[in-house]
């Protein structure tokens, strides 16, 4: 299937309010693979009022135990699992948890596209159409975006980071995933067309498009956040970034650096702690083990430090509880976990939200997988407004500057997708 003829099928899917797309790309090699190349369409929300998500959601998956659900988990749902709170402004407005029943699933593999529906035919036959009346070239209205806002100054920030660290001092904690705001408004921003931009200026295992009524994610996250298939639990944190070069000797030697960065060792270290213990909560006694230490893998922009941890799950544990139970992720909170929580509502400005949450799949109660919502775009169609998130793990020897320099390099691909005219 080639790419123009994916863009027919995502702009024909725009019909329904519920749409997941996964687009990974850089996949070779990656450990335990990636999302796979798929499209879910649905009109059916799973309904959930009130809190207690966690606990609806497995009432509903044990009532449906075949039935395949795409959807989200948002950031601020640790306030049900902890004594926690969000009261920062929310400036981007998802419901806590969302997951819709798919009408129909579009599996690509190559030129060969496999549907999956009670209705093969029915979509058959759109499938057909959508590739017969759309052979002409689309005309595109360049979109005007206003400046975009800073919601934490630079000034700031380097002010934060030094308050983190003597949190560190004191001991407090060990770590903290710092982030920051940016958002502007914007006219004719078309997210089919965005997000391909993004995916290709960013290509990463765990890419994914959420169509959620008029509100969209256009994520290009590299990170993997759980997943549970053949009996086996994985989650990958990342901890560890370092710029890429177009020169191949500087590139070579800024990979180099990264794997043998004492720092950025001391980071990934505390995170994979700190999802061993959230993992053997879910997991049979002695089964939990490090498969990878600081494994270094290149995608476009930079080089990430990513480690793997697996277990085995306990005799009848429900898929939602083993999520529930390493959620949030470490990787974008700290350690220890609560602590690190609680600073984060009182020195981020606003609400994370989706950002930093998770987006993926249940396969029945069977399987599932999860990615961590960075490097992500956050759109609203009805309002224009447009934001993205960003940061970086405070630790003692973390230099404000540099930090601040990271969470621009991560903001990159975004913001070179924003900034063209068209």
């Amino acid at each position: 299937m080639n790419k123009q003829a994916i863009v027919y099928i995502l702009r024909w899917a725009q019909q329904f309010p519920y749409v997941c797309y996964f687009n990974p790309q850089q996949t070779e090699n990656y450990p335990n693979g990636t999302f796979t190349h798929q499209l879910a369409i649905g009109h059916r929300e799973i309904k959930i009022q009130g809190n207690d998500h966690f606990n609806k959601l497995k009432e509903y998956l044990n009532n449906h135990q075949e039935q395949k659900l795409y959807g989200y988990f948002s950031y601020d749902l640790k306030n049900e699992l902890e004594k926690l709170e969000s009261n920062n402004p929310e400036e981007i407005n998802w419901e806590p948890m969302g997951f819709f029943e798919p009408d129909c699933i579009f599996h690509f593999h190559g030129n060969q596209v496999i549907i999956e529906s009670e209705k093969v035919e029915f979509y058959q036959k759109e499938l057909d159409k959508i590739i017969k009346n759309n052979k002409t070239s689309t005309t595109f209205i360049s979109k005007k975006i206003n400046p975009i806002i800073a919601h934490t100054s630079r000034k700031a920030y380097l002010e934060t980071v030094n308050i983190l660290k003597q949190h560190i001092v004191e001991g407090d904690i060990y770590e903290i995933n710092y982030c920051i705001n940016f958002s502007t408004e914007i006219e004719n921003f078309d997210p089919i067309r965005e997000f391909l931009k993004l995916s290709e200026h960013s290509p990463t295992p765990f890419s994914s498009l959420l169509k959620w009524e008029e509100k969209y994610v256009l994520c290009a996250s590299p990170e993997r956040f759980i997943k549970l298939e053949d009996g086996k639990i994985i989650s990958q944190p990342i901890k560890g970034t370092a710029r890429r070069s177009e020169d191949p000797e500087e590139d070579y030697l800024s990979k180099l650096a990264l794997s043998k960065s004492e720092k950025e060792q001391a980071e990934n270290m505390m995170i994979v702690d700190l999802v061993r213990n959230d993992l053997a909560k879910s997991a049979m006694p002695g089964s939990v083990k490090v498969d990878e230490f600081f494994g270094i893998y290149s995608f476009r922009h930079v080089h990430q430090m990513i480690s793997t941890i697996s277990a085995l799950p306990k005799d009848r544990i429900s898929s939602v509880d083993i999520i529930r139970n390493a959620f949030p992720m470490g990787s974008m909170t700290g350690a220890p976990k609560i602590r690190a929580m609680q600073l984060i509502e009182k020195y981020e400005t606003t609400k994370r939200n989706i950002f930093s949450g998770s987006i993926g799949y249940f396969n029945g109660l069977s399987s599932f997988d999860f990615n961590v919502v960075i490097r992500s775009i956050f759109y609203n169609q009805q309002s224009g407004k447009l934001h993205y998130q960003v940061g970086s793990a405070i630790t003692h020897d973390s230099v404000p500057e540099e930090e601040y320099e990271e969470c621009l390099l991560k903001a990159h691909a975004i913001q070179q997708v924003l900034s063209r005219a068209h």
